[in-house]
């Protein structure tokens, strides 16, 4: 048995449907009838019985909705417009770049580029500031701890302590006769530079050394060279920098070379020269470092007494004097130098300086 129900009035809403949505599909559909289930789950009523019913318009509601559809779709119209007239002034390629590079975001990355770019080369900086450091100071070391020369002189006092004697001892080079040495048969001169020819670090020429760096090099011509432990040597003057200073102002030319004296051979000084280092003349302030090295490759060595001290390093000051001390210990003792073939009797090749 069906019980009775109360049949409310049920508002209807009624809303216009945008043409421009696609709903063309939905109109060709057939209508199907539901089933509407009232409170009695036991019985139900077909929905056609109902379509006689005369539901009253609710004003409020479908005027509400209509407003708020029509405002939709002005601003989904307005909005499709607006979209058309941007792609008229800007084409599809425009957009695409203009939506991949925001101005903000681009200039962002650009900033954040540039920062990465200055950090780079801030390092790079830092780093070569920080090799140039160190070389300075691998270089100043190297100056006054010479482990070679200590090695070296370590087995000339135990052995060969003549190694040590210059075949001639003059106060400076102006007491050397250049031309007595080159009618000798002696084909070119090797100097020293610091304390030899320049003081200690110095790269111009000591003021009262020029007129005679002048004689020789008008006696030997371009066969006079400078063979230093600091201007030309690789681990002190690594870019050269050194040696072409020196060389701009004595006019004499600098070789280049890696070992220090006393250790190392004469073949670049030999190569240079393009004779045997018999035939060339070593001119140097150091016994244990000039005179040792000249000695073991065979040049006739000349020791010259320091022009300054004031500007030596301290450890070199001490080396020195314990060099000197050898020296003129073995000398008196009668311990001769090693003899040179192109002159037996060296004192005819020294002279008073000019006045």
């Amino acid at each position: 048995m069906l019980s009775t129900t109360a049949a409310a009035q049920l508002p209807s809403c009624w809303n216009r449907i945008p043409s421009h949505l696609n709903l063309h599909h939905h109109s060709q559909q057939k209508r199907k009838l539901t089933i509407l289930s009232l409170a009695n789950a036991d019985s139900q009523i077909p929905l056609e019985n109902f379509y006689n019913l005369s539901l009253p318009q609710t004003q409020n509601c479908s005027i509400g909705q209509e407003i708020n559809n029509r405002a939709g779709y002005n601003s989904n119209s307005n909005q499709n417009h607006k979209h058309l007239l941007f792609l008229q002034f800007f084409p599809e390629s425009d957009t695409n770049d203009t939506n991949n590079q925001n101005p903000k975001t681009g200039n962002h990355n650009q900033h954040q580029v540039d920062k990465q770019r200055e950090f780079k080369e801030n390092n790079k900086a830092r780093l070569l500031f920080t090799n140039m450091w160190w070389v300075d100071v691998k270089a100043a070391l190297g100056q006054r701890i010479n482990l070679e020369g200590i090695l070296c002189s370590t087995m000339v006092i135990i052995k060969d302590q003549k190694l040590a004697l210059p075949h001639i001892s003059v106060p400076d080079i102006r007491y050397i006769d250049w031309a007595e040495l080159r009618r000798k048969g002696f084909k070119g001169v090797v100097f020293d530079k610091d304390n030899t020819i320049t003081a200690p670090y110095s790269l111009k020429p000591w003021p009262p050394l020029e007129s005679s760096l002048e004689r020789c090099k008008l006696e030997f011509g371009p066969d006079v060279a400078v063979f230093s432990n600091s201007a030309g040597l690789h681990e002190y003057d690594h870019d050269g920098s050194k040696a072409r200073m020196l060389e701009g102002a004595v006019g004499i030319k600098v070789i280049r070379h890696r070992v220090k004296k006393p250790a190392g051979t004469a073949e670049e000084i030999e190569k240079h020269f393009g004779c045997e280092a018999s035939q060339l003349i070593m001119v140097g302030d150091r016994p244990f470092t000039d005179v040792v090295y000249g000695n073991r490759n065979g040049f006739l060595t000349i020791l010259t007494e320091p022009l300054s001290l004031a500007e030596e390093p301290f450890i070199v000051k001490q080396v020195r004097k314990l060099e000197t001390s050898f020296v003129t210990y073995w000398s008196r003792r009668g311990l001769k130098p090693l003899g040179q073939k192109l002159l037996p009797d060296p004192m005819p090749c020294v002279k008073e300086p000019y006045p």
